[in-house]
């Protein structure tokens, strides 16, 4: 069993303010897998005034954006020595399938080099040139590091959440308290031993798992300078309005009910086998997972079947086998509430083409979903509409393609989507249109280099590259 009886506080491990230990238990079978200390508002205080004091005094933020890079490529390569450790943690935590959380680690490295790289090319300071060329005045632009930021994420995709936020933030010489969620106390642990181990001044980071009050507690601050998010709409609606009342700098990754277009002239077998990883990664629990499948009228009921076919074959049960695709619900409360989305559908008029709200078989003991495709929807359905957070695919059917975009557009989300053609200029077209942060054509996968982010009720700001780095500094302009 794996215990953390300390918290890593302004770089150092300390004694919590409640000694009492949260128990981490196997969404799998109920098992116990480890213990940690829980944050409390004193433990925030005591963060945030750390990394106030490392700000102010200047010494990371004074530090050569080079000898910042040098530091944090240290982490990336402590993590990928890490890879297979913090797979199984985050597996055995979440209830994430083996496949998901080891092909994650290549990912995490492919983000971390996006970030290093954009810092190494990063406009850090340049002089304007004038727009009247016979003005005597001449303008120096510089970027500098916003302060202390609290970077609060969900439980999903723990290490990806994390370092999309404390990577940008580091590079560009802020201060941080990441609170984490609960769940995820043991693999959020791991990130504090390797983040203790690359070099950063005293106060600079802490890393805090702690429940949802401990997280306003924080947000709420008034040494806290900007917010940084994943998670729900409902709980960045209300970071918003915080941050608006204290004027605090705020960049929001929330949720989504993403689209996946498949347009007639597309090779069915290679839009199963892509949304196979699209709709269904992570058990379901993804931001970005396309669950509704918008296809022709014409080919309506061949997509259907060979969605059914797919969903049906997927492997559910533990985890940790390698032959398993779909694990677990992280929470018991997880699991009731993609079951009641399912009772919805059946009562909202939807076919149910396989799946339902029973449990799977021989799969008691955790908590688990069966996998569950619904035809016969239409948009106004609450399975249409809101983010169930699960393995569950609803099929709509269009007649032309402005109606497609129509029905992928009457959302109130915009995170991400896909097309889907024999003609990628025809792909394209369609993607264009599509009112949403990010749109993959024929499952290509997201990439690391340019901004990500959603429009809507989706979030504020963009995350990756350079136009993550941006969220992280403010401009100051200096007129000689």
């Amino acid at each position: 069993m794996i215990t953390y009886d300390r918290l890593y506080v302004g770089g150092a491990w300390t004694e919590p303010g409640e000694p009492a230990l949260l128990e981490i238990l196997s969404p799998h079978d109920g098992s116990l897998i480890g213990a940690a200390a829980q944050a409390q508002p004193a433990d925030v205080d005591r963060a945030v005034a750390a990394a106030r004091t490392a700000f102010d005094s200047g010494e990371w933020r004074g530090t050569p954006p080079g000898e910042r890079i040098t530091v944090l490529r240290k982490f990336n390569e402590l993590r990928e020595e890490q890879a297979d450790r913090i797979a199984e943690l985050i597996t055995a935590e979440n209830g994430s399938a083996a496949w998901f959380t080891r092909a994650g680690q290549a990912a995490l490295t492919r983000q971390a080099n996006a970030y290093l790289t954009a810092a190494e090319r990063f406009d850090w300071e340049r002089t304007l040139t004038p727009s009247d060329p016979d003005s005597p005045v001449r303008s120096v632009v510089r970027r500098e590091p916003v302060g202390v930021v609290a970077a609060v994420i969900s439980w999903n995709s723990p290490f990806s959440s994390a370092t999309s936020k404390i990577l940008p933030a580091l590079l560009t010489g802020n201060s941080v308290v990441l609170k984490v969620s609960p769940e995820n106390s043991l693999s959020m642990g791991l990130l504090a031993e390797l983040v203790d181990r690359i070099g950063l001044p005293g106060g600079v980071i802490s890393v805090l798992p702690a429940e949802r009050e401990t997280s306003e507690y924080l947000i709420s601050h008034p040494g806290v300078d900007k917010i940084a998010f994943t998670g729900s709409t409902g709980a960045g609606r209300r970071i918003a309005a915080i941050a608006g009342e204290q004027l605090k700098r705020v960049s929001l990754e929330l949720g989504g009910k993403s689209a996946a277009v498949i347009l007639p002239d597309a090779d069915l077998t290679a839009v199963v086998n892509g949304l196979k990883f699209g709709s269904l990664l992570n058990n379901g629990e993804s931001c970005i997972a396309q669950t509704r499948i918008i296809a022709p009228r014409s080919r309506y009921e061949e997509v259907v079947g060979a969605l059914a076919e797919l969903v049906e074959s997927l492997p559910v049960g533990d985890p940790r086998d390698p032959e398993t695709f779909i694990g677990p619900m992280v929470r018991g409360d997880q699991q009731q509430r993609v079951r009641d989305y399912i009772e919805i559908g059946i009562a909202e008029g939807a076919r149910l083409v396989c799946g339902g709200p029973q449990l799977p078989p021989g799969l008691c003991d955790g908590f688990y979903v069966t996998p569950t495709v619904f035809a016969d929807v239409t948009p106004s359905m609450r399975i249409a509409r809101e983010e169930i957070f699960g393995p569950v695919l609803v099929v709509l059917a269009y007649d032309d393609l402005d109606d497609a975009v129509r029905i992928a557009n009457d959302s109130d989300y915009g995170l991400s989507g896909g097309v889907w053609s024999a003609d990628v200029d025809a792909a394209l077209s369609v993607a264009r249109r599509i009112r949403t942060g990010t749109v993959t054509v024929n499952g290509a996968p997201v990439g690391f280099d340019g901004p990500f982010g959603g429009f809507k009720a989706s979030g504020i700001g963009r995350e990756y590259g350079a136009v993550g780095l941006g969220q992280y500094t403010e401009f100051q302009t200096i007129t000689v």
